[in-house]
This record gives structure tokens, C-alpha cells and sequence, in this order.
């Protein structure tokens, strides 16, 4: 992907955060999602799978925490939500990858996924520092021996690489980006001109799948 491309539309992310989600429309145009064919096969049968595609070092995803984080928590009981981080050719977001999902994988991203994002824009971490990033990490309670284990493991390496495909699978623009279902991608650009309709465009495309579901049912 064309990295002059990806900071433009990261760029975009830059839009107002006051204007409340109950203000937005309720439907959405063609033009504000994407569509996917075939579809991609989603981590959650019997869910309306939700993901948002991120990295860490990106401001805009950082702006987005404060409304993304009430938003989950409102999502109903048949939606499953997933973060993903986004992997494009840049080595940082391959290895910020790597980190979250070392983390993940030893139960840490509930208690330390805000924390470090708040660590990286607020106190200049530098992922890419392994001395930082271990000091900071003993100071969350994590086992660095066991964290540098899973970041070389070849579990939490295949889920980078799996990462990285669907970054491209889900025609991701840049980040932050949601997608629904394995069926929709929501980039921020164009009309999609800021994190309040981010959400509400997701919102729209989970109530059109789930009337698809319930279709078949």
C-alpha cells in the first residue's frame, strides 16, 4: 500500500469528536462502506462479528479510545467484537502487531491495551525500544521472559501474518477502520468524515446483517 496514500487517509481521522452518535443518520449510503466479495469467514459463528482494525502508534486510533470504549460496551449480546491490528509493509505496525497479540496471548489486552496506547502517546513509549518496553512492562506486572517467548512463538506469528492478509482482504485504507461480518469495510475518508459516523455507519451495516441472519432463521 502506497504510504503517502495511508497518511492522507489517516489524516482524515482528524475530525470533530463532539458531534453525538444519536445525531447522525441512521441509514448509510453505498458510498460509505465497502463492500466484499466473496466474503471473508468470520472468527465468531453465530455472531455478528465486528472488527476494528488498528495501530498503536496511530493518533487517530488513540483519538478514537474515548468514544470506541463506551460504544463496546453498548454493543448487544449477539454482536462479537474483535480488534485486529492492521499490517501493512512497515516493520513498526509488524511488530506492534506482534506485541499485541504477545499480550493477548498471556491474558494481559483486557488490563493493558488503554494503558498502552495512553504509555505511547502520552509518555512517548517507543515500542521499537526494547529496554523501554520491558521497563514498562515489568511496571504492568507482565513476565518479560514469558512476553519475549510469545512475541518469537509461532502462535502469536501466524496471527501477524493472518493480520496482515486481512488488512489487505478487508481493503484496508489506513487506520482506524471497522468492518462487520466479514462482508463490510468502513474507512475513514471521503464521507466518512469523522469517528462519530465511523460508528454509526457500523451501527447501520450490524442491523442490516442482522435482519440478513434473522432472514434465515
Amino acid at each position: 500500500m502506497n504510504t503517502d496514500r495511508r497518511r492522507l487517509v489517516l489524516a482524515l481521522g482528524l475530525a470533530p469528536l463532539a458531534a453525538p452518535l444519536a445525531a447522525l443518520a441512521k441509514d448509510a449510503t453505498p458510498d460509505e462502506y465497502i463492500v466484499i466479495k466473496p466474503p471473508m469467514p468470520v472468527e465468531t459463528p453465530g455472531k455478528i462479528n465486528v472488527i476494528e482494525f488498528f495501530w498503536y502508534g496511530c493518533p487517530h486510533c488513540y483519538d478514537l479510545e474515548p468514544l470506541i470504549e463506551p460504544w463496546i460496551t453498548r454493543l448487544p449480546s449477539d454482536v462479537a467484537f474483535h480488534r485486529v491490528p492492521a499490517v501493512f509493509s512497515n516493520p513498526q505496525w509488524t511488530h506492534d502487531a506482534a506485541v499485541f497479540y504477545s499480550l493477548d496471548a498471556l491474558g494481559f489486552i483486557p488490563r493493558l491495551h488503554r494503558p498502552l496506547f495512553d504509555a505511547i502517546h502520552q509518555d512517548h513509549l517507543e515500542t521499537g525500544n526494547t529496554a523501554a518496553l520491558h521497563e514498562w512492562l515489568r511496571n504492568k506486572g507482565v513476565d518479560v521472559k514469558k512476553f519475549d517467548a510469545a512475541m518469537t512463538s509461532f502462535g502469536v506469528q501466524s496471527r501477524v501474518r493472518r493480520a496482515g492478509q486481512l488488512s489487505i482482504a478487508y481493503q484496508i485504507a489506513g487506520t482506524p477502520a471497522m468492518a462487520v461480518q466479514g462482508r463490510y469495510t468502513i474507512n475513514l475518508g471521503g464521507p466518512i468524515n469523522g469517528f462519530p459516523k465511523l460508528l454509526s455507519v457500523t451501527d447501520y451495516l450490524i442491523g442490516v446483517v442482522r435482519k440478513g441472519m434473522a432472514g434465515k432463521g
